[in-house]
């Protein structure tokens, strides 16, 4: 291998989010010294998963089948449906096993400074989605900023005729957290979502 081949590879390595040069090179020469035993089964892997995972034509999720085992699962509640920015949140709230209904994926936020309006996420099928479903409910659980809170207002508006129950994530002091370390708007949030005893 070249030098200039390694550094190619650093390069696209550094590309991945949570890696900067250096876990890239770390991550390259770890590869080089083991390459018998880690890159050829890294590299059927990645094929095998590029070419048998589809995005979920009514979710957005990522699987092996379309729709995906989320949607298809009759185990879930079919009239609930969670809105979440990205898949990696989906993932999150799976993990928690705390939610048994479906998905709507967006694929990011409205942003006026990213250049991303209603039509470049995945909106308009959503409001379609909610519509022929029959939902009861769709829960906005973006993510508390401010791109997040102006997609949410975005969707309380989109979704206001129809006759399904909007519900939007609790936000506010996270357990074991000291309010002294917390910023203003979370104590804002905290104060304004209170709940008694």
């Amino acid at each position: 291998m070249s030098t200039q081949s390694i550094e190619q590879l650093i390069q696209q390595f550094a590309k991945l989010p949570g890696l900067g040069q250096r876990s890239a090179r770390r991550v390259v020469l770890h590869l080089i010294r083991n390459r018998e035993k880690l890159v050829s089964p890294l590299v059927q892997t990645l094929q095998s998963v590029t070419d048998s995972i589809h995005t979920c034509s009514q979710c957005g999720n990522l699987d092996s089948q379309n729709p995906c085992s989320i949607c298809s699962d009759t185990r879930r509640d079919h009239s609930v449906i969670c809105v979440v920015e990205d898949i990696a949140d989906l993932w999150a709230i799976e993990r928690s096993h705390t939610f048994r209904g479906l998905y709507h994926v967006l694929g990011g936020t409205l942003s006026a400074l990213d250049g991303r309006g209603p039509d470049e996420i995945n909106l308009a099928s959503l409001a379609h989605r909610v519509k022929e479903s029959g939902a009861k409910e769709v829960i906005i659980a973006t993510n508390a900023t401010v791109d997040g809170q102006t997609t949410a207002h975005y969707i309380t508006d989109l979704l206001s005729g129809s006759s399904v129950t909007l519900s939007r994530l609790a936000q506010g002091i996270p357990f074991g957290g000291e309010l002294d370390y917390l910023d203003d708007g979370t104590l804002n949030a905290a104060f304004k979502a209170r709940v008694g005893f």
